[in-house]
C-alpha cells in the first residue's frame, strides 16, 4: 500500500517560522516535554531587590593556574565577585563589585593548561595582579565561596596572605549536590540543569555562573544555595582521616567521596559539621573496618582553616 504523502508546509506557515526571534521560538520549544532550552548564561551585574534583614558580604572567587601544586604552580587569572546577601531571604541585593586580572606566572603555560582556559603566554606577558584593588574588595567581607576551595584557597594564600585571614565556603563541599537530587556537582552540569550554558574555565565567567547557581532555591533545604553556605563558612567542620584503612576498602572510601592523600597516605574526606561524625564513624566500623574498633584522625577546623593548607587541631577517635 503506498505511503500517504506528507503535505508540504504551506508558505505563510514558514514565512511566519521565519519571521520568529530567538526568544520566541525557544518559548515555542518550552511548551512542548520533548525539548529543553539553554540559554546563555547572561552575568547579574546588579540585583533590584531591598534586603528585608542584615546583610552578609561575600566574595565569589576562581583562579585560572598553570597546574595543581599550589608549591610550585601560579595563578595565572584572578577573578572576584563581591555582593551583598540579604540574610533574611539569602538573596543578593545591590551592586556586584567585578575584579578579573591575568598574572604573568614567570614560566610558560603549558598547551595542556592554554586548551582548558585559552590563556597563552603572550596574553599575561607582563601582567600583574592589582594587589590594593584586591585588598579594597576585600574590605568587610564575611565569607569567600568558591566551587573547589580546597584548590583555589591555597593558591590565594600563596600569592596574597590577606586570604588567610578570611572565611572560606566550598560549594562544592558544603552543598551536599547528590541529595539535592543532581548527577553531578561539577559546576557547567548544575548551570546546565538550571537552562544555561556559558564559556567555562575562564575565572570570571565561572564566579557569573556560580553566583547565578546559589542564587536558586535548593530543593530539599528550601533555602537558597548562598544561604546555605553562609551557614556553613560560620560553622567547625572536621577532616576524617581512615587511617590504616585495609587495601581492599579503597573502592568503598572512593565511592563515599573520600580523597586519597598521597603525602600521608591516607584516605580523608570532610565532615561538615560534628552532627555526623558518628554517623560515618559506624560507616567505617561497619564497611571498612570489618565491625573491629580502630582509631582514626580527626582534624577540627574553625571556620577560617577551612580548605586551607594549614592544620587544625589534631585529636586520635577510637570507633
Amino acid at each position: 500500500m503506498p505511503k500517504a504523502k506528507r503535505k508540504p508546509r504551506s508558505a505563510a506557515a514558514i514565512e511566519s517560522a521565519a519571521d520568529m526571534t530567538p526568544q520566541a521560538m525557544a518559548a515555542a520549544l518550552e511548551k512542548n516535554p520533548d525539548y529543553r532550552v539553554l540559554r546563555r548564561l547572561v552575568p547579574a551585574l546588579h540585583f533590584d531587590r531591598v534586603a528585608q534583614g542584615p546583610v552578609v558580604r561575600v566574595v565569589v572567587l576562581d583562579t585560572e593556574t598553570t597546574g595543581l601544586d599550589h608549591a610550585s604552580d601560579k595563578i595565572i587569572e584572578l577573578a572576584m565577585l563581591r555582593v551583598d546577601v540579604d540574610s533574611t531571604s539569602g538573596l543578593p541585593v545591590g551592586d556586584v563589585q567585578v575584579y578579573d586580572a591575568l598574572e604573568d606566572p614567570g614560566m610558560p603555560i603549558s598547551p595542556q593548561v592554554q586548551a582548558i582556559t585559552g590563556i597563552s603566554d603572550a596574553m599575561v606577558l607582563g601582567q600583574r595582579l592589582d594587589e590594593a584593588r584586591i585588598s579594597d574588595l576585600l574590605q568587610g567581607v564575611d565569607l569567600v565561596i568558591a566551587h573547589n576551595a580546597g584548590f583555589d584557597r591555597p593558591f590565594c594564600e600563596a600569592r596574597l596572605p590577606v586570604f588567610a585571614h578570611l572565611p572560606w565556603g566550598c560549594s562544592f563541599v558544603d552543598i551536599d549536590w547528590k541529595k539535592e537530587g543532581y548527577g553531578s556537582a561539577k559546576l557547567e552540569y548544575l548551570a546546565l540543569e538550571k537552562g544555561w550554558f556559558y564559556d567555562a574555565h575562564r575565572a570570571e565567567m565561572d564566579c557569573h555562573a556560580l553566583l547565578a547557581v546559589l542564587c536558586g532555591q535548593l530543593r530539599t533545604e528550601y533555602r537558597t544555595g548562598l544561604a546555605k553556605m553562609i551557614e556553613s563558612g560560620r560553622t567547625t567542620s572536621y577532616r576524617l582521616k581512615a587511617t590504616q584503612a585495609p587495601f581492599d576498602a579503597k573502592d568503598l572510601l572512593k565511592a563515599r567521596a573520600y580523597r586519597w592523600d598521597a603525602e600521608q597516605r591516607v584516605w580523608f574526606t570532610r565532615i561538615a559539621d560534628e552532627s555526623r561524625l558518628n554517623e560515618e564513624f559506624q560507616w567505617l566500623k561497619s564497611n571498612v573496618y570489618g565491625n573491629r574498633s580502630a582509631c582514626v584522625q580527626l582534624e577540627r577546623l574553625e571556620a577560617a582553616q577551612k580548605y586551607s593548607k594549614r592544620p587544625g587541631e589534631l585529636s586520635v577517635s577510637q570507633i
